[in-house]
């Protein structure tokens, strides 16, 4: 643990990130995603496995015109064409999904410069070197702790967030967190977290989603005080 302040190198990637889970009905995750947005989520990213194309382009203009009307932004996962059709949204991919950082640098291309990129490299000090070389605002890694969405992911040790502050951009952290644990990974120096079970497994009542936010939300605002606080004058 370093006590590092969150970078500030793209303010956009910093607390609360929201992931969405696998829902057919468009207009119930419309509405579980404004209530974390209104419980604080500061970035969201759509992500639907099962869904087909038609659904998948609905979905992410439904929520694109969400986040816009919250002023937060959007990331697709996967999808340069979804993103490219929804005005201002970005693109979370994993780094084994391209072969080396030549391929990122095609991508991030296409995608544009002001338009978000994030890249998953798992455990991988030398995949963030590589994202971030190739152009990501921000390096998401993962599984920090034991995941119900992805049980198999490996793991992710803390010491990882500290070792990738050099690296040069904003530093996610993803896979199993709650807000029991939150506080360590944001003590680790994760500028932002990306949660799906704690946020939308459970009630999903608009109510429900909100407080989970909330309290996740607060649970940034709160360790960064503390670290703050510890910091000597």
């Amino acid at each position: 643990m370093n006590g590092a302040a969150p970078s500030t190198r793209d303010p956009r990637v910093a607390g609360l990130y929201a992931v969405t889970p696998d829902l057919d009905d468009t207009g119930r995750l419309v509405a579980m995603v404004e209530a974390a947005l209104r419980g604080g989520a500061a970035i969201v990213q759509y992500r639907n496995k099962s869904a087909d194309a038609a659904l998948r382009m609905r979905q992410a203009v439904a929520l694109g015109e969400l986040c816009t009307a919250h002023g937060r932004p959007l990331i697709v996962n996967d999808h340069l064409d979804v993103a490219l059709s929804i005005d201002g949204a970005g693109l979370h991919v994993g780094s084994d999904d391209f072969a080396g950082p030549d391929a990122l640098r095609a991508l991030r291309r296409e995608l544009g410069r002001s338009r978000l990129f994030g890249v998953s490299c798992y455990r991988s000090i030398e995949l963030a070197r590589d994202a971030a070389a190739a152009g990501a605002h921000y390096v998401a890694f993962g599984s920090v702790f034991p995941s119900t969405t992805k049980p198999s992911a490996p793991a992710a040790a803390l010491a990882t967030f500290d070792a990738a502050r050099p690296i040069g951009v904003a530093v996610v952290g993803i896979g199993g967190i709650t807000h029991l644990n939150l506080p360590s990974l944001i003590e680790a120096g994760a500028d932002a977290a990306a949660v799906i079970a704690d946020l939308f497994v459970g009630s999903n009542e608009p109510g429900a989603i909100e407080s989970r936010a909330r309290r996740l939300a607060d649970c940034f605002r709160d360790t960064r005080r503390t670290l703050h606080t510890r910091r000597p004058p």
